[in-house]
């Protein structure tokens, strides 16, 4: 998942900075070098947090009663 994020944020980012051209090209690869081991450690911190803050969120209140709709 890392790997097609860092690829096509790279990629995209770069053509929006110099457009469509050679010199986009040549730098692509070398963006993606970098932006892929930065996107897979930002992942392995970002996950644990986020699923702990949706479980926050999510969790079920004790104070609200329960109904029994069928």
């Amino acid at each position: 998942m890392t790997f097609i994020m860092a690829a096509t944020m790279s990629g995209i980012m770069g053509l929006v900075f110099t457009g469509p051209s050679l010199e986009w090209l040549t730098a692509w690869p070398k963006q993606f070098i970098i932006a892929w081991p930065i996107a897979f450690v930002l992942t392995m911190v970002a996950w644990p947090a986020s699923m702990a803050l949706s479980a926050a969120i999510l969790r079920p209140r004790n104070d609200t009663p329960a109904t029994d709709e069928v």
